[in-house]
């Protein structure tokens, strides 16, 4: 197990007075670590667009389905988990290393309350290492450099990014993002990628006064994007089946899940 990078900043970040996304999140999946804040807030935003809370557990078991697809059928033994929250039962490193013990997972968060809880993610099988980087997504250079200490970036990797560049608010730089973090990855490379939409196809217009009250009370601020621009993330890449649809039914046991307002897809880097 390789050292955290855990800084003695983080309580000083830590800010219980405004809800927190991270902590919103927790809530709405049914953790504990949140507070009365994020519980108010998190029930305005539910009661104004009740299907939330099946986003964030369809989100969270796609997680799961995707990890088990590229651990299992891709043969996929590195993880970089951009924007990772807090931990639940079944994350990350959990599922990949049952699978495979050898496998190497570095977390990216910068949230106080989730540097709090890094010792948690830190607690990974013998054979394989798990690290934890606080960094922003905004800064991927820092964070691939860091990453390269757990990771070799020679070899194929994750790049797990399930509901983070939605916070990056410019459409350009979040693209830029995406495309400068797998341009640091090989040939055989996969980006997993989750992102809420207002594509009335799938239900979505509805988050719209939901987000609104969101970035008027809580941080970090969020978009909801359509399907071109969510699409654009995965440019270069191959998508693989069933494609950029619903993270409900993205390889969903149950043929018949109802789709949420969210995508999901697995692309992998040619």
């Amino acid at each position: 197990m390789s050292e955290s990078h855990t800084p003695t900043s983080g309580a000083a970040r830590l800010n219980t007075g405004v809800a927190h996304n991270a902590r919103v999140w927790n809530y709405w999946i049914g953790g504990k670590d949140n507070y009365e804040v994020d519980q108010r807030v998190g029930e305005q935003v539910a009661g104004m667009f009740p299907v939330i809370r099946d986003v964030a557990r369809a989100d969270r078991e796609f997680l799961g389905r995707a990890v088990r697809f590229l651990a299992e059928e891709r043969g996929i033994r590195q993880f970089l988990d951009i924007g990772t929250g807090l931990p639940t039962a079944e994350n990350t490193h959990e599922i990949a290393q049952r699978i495979a013990p050898e496998s190497r997972i570095v977390y990216v968060d910068n949230d106080p309350v989730v540097l709090a809880h890094a010792r948690v993610l830190l607690t990974g099988a013998p054979e394989g290492a798990t690290d934890y980087i606080d960094a922003d997504v905004h800064d991927p250079d820092a964070f691939l450099e860091r990453a390269a200490r757990t990771l070799d970036l020679g070899r194929p990797v994750a790049v797990m990014m399930l509901g983070i560049l939605n916070f990056v608010l410019d459409t350009d730089k979040a693209r830029d993002i995406a495309h400068r973090v797998m341009a640091a990855v090989p040939s055989g490379s996969h980006l997993v990628l989750t992102h809420p939409t207002f594509d009335p196809d799938l239900g979505g217009e509805g988050q719209i006064p939901a987000m609104r009250f969101w970035n008027e009370n809580a941080t970090p601020p969020i978009t909801a994007r359509g399907r071109a621009d969510v699409a654009a993330f995965l440019d270069g890449l191959e998508l693989l089946e069933p494609g950029l649809v619903s993270c409900s039914q993205w390889r969903a046991e149950d043929p018949a899940a109802a789709p949420v307002p969210q995508f999901g897809a697995v692309a992998v880097k040619p």
